[in-house]
């Protein structure tokens, strides 16, 4: 499968509905201006998509991959196992066990396939994550993420300066 030209981040979830929480990635990385791209692949119903679009994505162009899941959350794992890129899991609360189980299942994975995990419903620090991990290039991409970086946490230590009690 081809991605539009430029994605440097693609961000998997399961369904839909993992939507409600994989945005915030999607927009933390739209603010900053880097090509990403969104898709539903599931590690169970559509297993040859999620393979396709692993194994694909550095060809693509792709520098990190976020999967999002939740429950069994084995999206995560089943791309880290086909790509060699990084990956970042998302765990979504998505079961009545508030998504401890998808946590459990993402943070767990067997040595030699890692997966970075950030909170459960976490997506826009896994955002930010995948700045970071873009700033590492020593190139101009890697010069933009650092920059873009460096000015959001100015604007967060002004935000937190500014902060006064209501008292």
């Amino acid at each position: 499968m081809n991605l539009p030209t430029g994605t440097k981040v693609l961000i998997l979830m399961g369904s839909e509905s993992d939507w409600t929480v994989m945005k915030d990635a999607y927009e933390v990385l739209k603010r900053f201006e880097i090509g990403v791209h969104a898709e539903v692949a599931s590690a169970h119903r559509t297993p040859e998509k999620t393979k396709d679009l692993a194994e694909n994505a550095r060809a693509n162009g792709v520098r990190v991959m976020i999967a999002g899941a939740g429950a069994a959350a084995h999206l995560p794992g089943v791309v880290a196992a086909f790509t060699d890129l990084p990956v970042i899991g998302v765990p979504i609360n998505a079961t009545p066990l508030a998504g401890t189980d998808a946590l459990y299942a993402i943070v767990q994975m067997p040595k030699g396939i890692p997966v970075a995990t950030v909170a459960i419903n976490g997506a826009a620090n896994a955002g930010i994550l995948a700045l970071e991990m873009l700033s590492i290039d020593q190139g101009p991409d890697g010069a933009m993420a650092r920059e873009k970086l460096r000015a959001y946490r100015t604007e967060m230590k002004q935000t937190a300066l500014a902060r006064k009690l209501p008292i």
